[in-house]
């Protein structure tokens, strides 16, 4: 009897080690491909739930089912017009197909080794056979400002640009992995840097070109200048004719009033007139003499005749 007992308990404890080798549980997020010696039976499991396997013969080997990621290592590259760029790439990828991605790369640490060889190779074709602008620039843009026509003349026109290229590098990838399970989903550059040599000659293009958008504005600003002090000289030179012609009209109207009164003072009664001629006289005499002037004058002139009455 106790024997019996010992012989229950061992088969019980088989069965329960035989169910537990044998169930299995999907996740949402996993995928499942089942394999007997190595060899990969039946479909995969795609659907989440509870699974059965035959117990030490078979095995469920779980595969990802979600996006996962995939960063290149960065390359030095060369392009078309020989100059050299550091470029990091990035991408996302998922297993579409787990039983043919479990026949070609195993697991998920060959499926990375293969992308590597083709989205770099792929990224160092395409960048060689476009020129460094079509790499680092996504479209012909226009400057959004006053010196369009300088900045304009140095940007290269882009044929391709970053993005097709992007997208050029993402559909020859999905050609080469079509046989092998799995979809790239994405392709970025991550970033992209010139050699010492290159970021020099960028430097120094940079400088060039703003050396001449200075010399356009300096140019400019010169014309401007002279144009505004021609103006102002014009300006002046009109007010001053201005001021001068009605100061003469002034003094001319000054002079008249003047001869006017003169001679209104000169046609009145003779003692009048011997008043006016004194005062004149006398402020010819103030305006012309001082203490230093010595005069030789006739005897009938009329400056004698009050210099006379005077001693």
């Amino acid at each position: 009897m106790k024997t019996k007992s010992i012989l229950l308990i061992v088969l019980a404890i088989i069965a329960l080690v035989a169910i537990n080798g044998s169930a299995f549980i999907v996740q949402e997020q996993d995928q499942v491909v089942i394999t007997q010696f190595g060899k990969p039976v039946g479909k995969a499991i795609t659907e989440p739930g509870m699974y059965f396997k035959v117990p030490f013969i078979q095995e469920a080997n779980y595969f990802e089912k979600r996006y996962m990621e995939w960063n290149g290592d960065p390359n030095q590259v060369p392009t078309k017009d020989k100059k050299f760029i550091f470029v990091s790439t990035y991408a996302r990828w998922q297993i579409t197909d787990p039983l043919q991605f479990f026949k070609r790369l195993t697991n998920e640490r060959g499926a990375q080794s293969r992308i590597d060889d083709i989205l770099d190779g792929d990224t160092r074709n395409f960048i060689a056979n476009n020129d460094i602008e079509e790499a680092v620039r996504t479209s012909n843009r226009v400057p959004e400002s006053s010196d369009t026509d300088i900045i304009g003349d140095s940007l290269a026109k882009i044929n391709v640009g970053r993005d097709k290229i992007q997208q050029m590098i993402l559909e020859s990838a999905n050609k080469q992995t079509k046989d092998l399970g799995i979809k790239i989903l994405d392709f970025r550059f991550k970033r992209i840097n010139y050699v010492q040599e290159v970021q020099d000659q960028v430097y120094e293009r940079m400088k060039s070109e703003r050396y001449r958008i200075a010399d356009k504005f300096r140019s400019e600003g010169q014309g401007e200048a002279s144009r505004i002090n021609g103006e102002k000289e014009r300006e002046l030179k009109n007010i001053q004719s201005l001021a001068f012609k009605d100061a003469e009209i002034i003094k001319g109207k000054a002079d008249a009033t003047s001869a006017a009164i003169y001679a209104t003072a000169y046609n009145k009664s003779g003692q009048s007139k011997s008043l006016y001629a004194f005062l004149k006289s006398m402020e010819t005499f103030e305006k012309t003499f001082d203490d230093q002037t010595s005069i030789f004058i006739s005897t009938d002139s009329e400056l004698y005749k009050y210099l006379k009455k005077m001693d």
